[in-house]
Formats: C-alpha cells, sequence, structure tokens
C-alpha cells in the first residue's frame, strides 16, 4: 500500500510500559546480581574455572543498571531526555555493552561446559584461570568494536522536547538497519547457534553415557533451561522485533505505510522490556552451580509467602469490616 498518509503510530506506548519495567528489573537486578556476586566470591575456588565469566556476566549486569534510573526519568518525563546528548549515548551504550557482553559470556560458559564433559581428558589441567581471563578481555574487547560504531549514529532530536533514541533519529534510518543487520549477525545469531551447537552435543552425549554424575547431569539442565528462557524471552523477540521496527521506520520515511507498523512498534517496545530482564535473569547461571544458594533462598521464599498471606488475610478482615 503506498500512500501518502499513514496511521498513528502508538509512540507514547513505551512510556507507559516501559517505567514499570525498570523500576522492577532495578531492583531484582541489583538485590539478584548483589547476592549472586557474593556468593561467587565467596565460592571462588570451588566454582572452577568458569567462574571468571560468571564474574564478568555479573559486572555487565551492574554497569547497565547502574544507568536504570535515567531511563526511567525519561520516560517519567513522556519520553523528555534532559541529560545531554553524550549522556544519552552512554546509557545506550551500557545497554548494548549489557547485552552483548552477557550474550557473549553466556557462549563462554557454554563452550567451557561443552568441553568439560565432551572433551574432559583433552582440556584437563589445560585451561586455566590465565585462560579465561585472556578470553574475558577478549569479549570485552570484541563487545566494544561492535557496538562502538553505534555512538556515531544521531542519539537525540528536538529542541523543547528533546528524545533519546534507543537506534537512531529517522535520518539515518537506512544506513542504521544495514549496521544493525550485520550487527544482528555477529553479535547475536554466531554465537547462538554456537551455544545451541554446544548444549545440543552435551544433551546427545548426556542421554547416552550411563556413567555420568547425577548431579553433573542436572546442573547442566539447569543451565540449558536457563538459557532457553534468556534466548526465548530476551534476546530472539528483540533482535527480531528491533530489525523490523526499523525497516518499518525506513517504509514509512519512503510513504510506504503498512497496517502493521503500529503492531510492530508495540511489540519491540514489550521486546525492549524484556530483554532488560536479562539483568534480573542472569543470577540464575551463578545459582545453577551452587546448590548452597538454593538452601538458603527456600526459607525466605517461604517467610516472603507466609508474610504476603498474612498481609492478605489483614487486608480481607479490614475490608470485610
Amino acid at each position: 500500500m503506498n500512500n501518502t498518509f499513514c496511521t498513528h503510530v502508538s509512540f507514547d506506548f513505551s512510556s507507559r510500559f516501559l517505567p514499570p519495567v525498570y523500576i522492577l528489573v532495578f531492583i531484582v537486578g541489583l538485590l539478584a546480581n548483589g547476592w549472586g556476586l557474593k556468593s561467587l566470591l565467596h565460592n571462588w575456588k570451588k566454582l572452577g574455572n568458569i567462574n571468571v565469566f560468571v564474574l564478568n556476566l555479573g559486572l555487565t549486569d551492574v554497569l547497565y543498571l547502574l544507568t536504570v534510573p535515567f531511563l526511567m526519568v525519561y520516560h517519567f518525563m513522556g519520553s523528555k531526555w534532559i541529560f545531554g546528548d553524550v549522556f544519552c549515548k552512554v546509557t545506550r551504550f551500557c545497554f548494548n555493552l549489557n547485552l552483548y557482553g552477557s550474550i557473549g559470556f553466556l557462549t563462554c560458559i557454554s563452550v567451557y561446559r561443552y568441553l568439560a564433559i565432551v572433551h574432559p581428558m583433552r582440556v584437563m589441567g589445560r585451561i586455566t584461570v590465565l585462560h579465561s581471563v585472556v578470553i574475558s578481555v577478549f569479549v570485552w574487547l570484541m563487545v566494544s568494536i561492535q557496538i562502538l560504531p553505534d555512538m556515531f549514529f544521531s542519539k537525540t532530536f528536538g529542541n523543547k522536547t528533546v528524545k533519546c533514541f534507543e537506534t537512531t533519529s529517522k535520518i539515518y534510518v537506512e544506513d542504521y538497519l544495514k549496521y544493525s543487520l550485520g550487527w544482528t549477525l555477529t553479535g547475536f545469531f554466531i554465537p547462538f547457534l554456537i551455544t545451541l551447537g554446544c548444549y545440543g552435543h552435551v544433551i546427545v552425549v548426556l542421554c547416552r553415557t550411563n556413567t555420568t554424575d547425577k548431579v553433573l547431569k542436572q546442573r547442566c539442565l539447569k543451565l540449558l533451561f536457563t538459557l532457553i528462557l534468556l534466548y526465548s524471552v530476551c534476546y530472539i523477540p528483540f533482535h527480531v522485533l528491533k530489525n523490523l521496527n526499523l525497516w518499518s521506520r525506513l517504509l514509512l520515511n519512503q510513504n510506504l505505510c503498512r497496517e502493521w507498523s503500529d503492531g510492530v512498534y508495540i511489540a519491540h517496545q514489550i521486546s525492549r522490556g524484556f530483554v532488560c530482564l536479562n539483568s534480573a535473569l542472569n543470577p540464575l547461571v551463578y545459582l545453577h552451580g551452587d546448590e548452597s544458594i538454593w538452601g538458603q533462598l527456600r526459607p525466605l521464599l517461604q517467610r516472603a509467602r507466609q508474610a504476603v498471606l498474612r498481609l492478605y488475610s489483614t487486608l480481607s478482615q479490614v475490608l470485610l469490616k
């Protein structure tokens, strides 16, 4: 459909939907990452070389969570950015660093798990903490190089009401779409295939081998479930809808209107909320490897449940009087 008039896109949806998500992510993310990092440092020797990647995973989460309050203010003010162009770019840079750093370190964890289970004799004693540190530095460098071009795209627009774009202003959408597609391939799709291949092979080996330790099987299955959850809820929808939304914006710039433009925009904003949840879900990677944390969490969750039930009972009695 080629029209000069395009249907209205609900741009105000993000200001209604994202603030509650940011509040939830900020509170749960800080508590979960604080708990996870404390447990990680307490059990440093027990967890092995893989803890270097888990530590870096936690650091990427904390770095992003520190910028979330500024995004809350932005959306509470009706998508009005008051912190300047440079800090807008810094905020978006931290988001991307968290997102693609998380994917990178989760991929490293998957490869290490694969080597330890499928090729234990080949890697025994050959992989040291130094190797993990070097690989972590490499991941930080690669992720930074991938997202650095994003900093050169215009992020703010407007005089009275300044916007802080997640991607860029409409003038540069065509170039940004090309960059985003390449970025999605290298920063998400290839690591996703590596992770999928590693755990696919691990599951086959675990199913075929009857002598494998049952605890090891359970931990691998828990980690696999965590990764499936992260990719299904956070990563896959975000990358698909981000590029669809950029394509929709490009078509709108050319007055090529599509009925699905509004739906894609809303779905993309929802996926933005879900992808932020990775900062709160990543600590599950710490939890799966340390059963003692689950032992500590169970009584806390039970007490929280009892407190909620008591509060509900009290409110019910008050309302019935």
